[in-house]
């Protein structure tokens, strides 16, 4: 079994596209024509993140079956390089995302998330020291 995509629905669809193709690196590429706006980000030829704008607030939804915002709490990258993990950080750093790095308890794991809208957080992975990529 492998992740297919993650899909985000969130009330600023640019700007969480714009993260995802300007830091993250991923690419807009071609999306079905749904009744509500959205991107599909893709990776290595597959569509990993359906991003959907959100149609009702998450204090007005209710019971209602509209797009409610955020409806996912993190989606989690790894990365396999010490290279691509100082490059995602310089590219945060150059566009002055925060970030906050934690290590994984007894492991050589090291998590980096970014908060891209309240309820949505993206996490990033990797099996290295933390000394070798923070």
């Amino acid at each position: 079994m492998q992740l297919d995509h993650v899909t985000l629905v969130t009330p600023d669809l640019e700007g969480t596209c714009r993260f995802f193709r300007d830091i993250v690196g991923l690419d807009d590429g071609p999306r079905p024509p749904f009744r509500v706006n959205g991107h599909w980000l893709y990776a290595n030829g597959r569509a990993v993140i359906h991003l959907v704008d959100a149609t009702v607030p998450a204090s007005l939804a209710g019971e209602s079956s509209a797009l409610v915002a955020p409806r996912i709490d993190h989606v989690a990258f790894r990365l396999a390089s010490a290279a691509e993990w100082r490059a995602l950080v310089e590219r945060l750093a150059a566009h002055r995302v925060p970030y906050q790095v934690a290590e994984v308890p007894a492991s050589a794991e090291v998590q980096l998330f970014v908060a891209l809208a309240p309820g949505v957080v993206v996490e990033f992975v990797t099996s290295m020291p933390a000394d070798a990529v923070v």
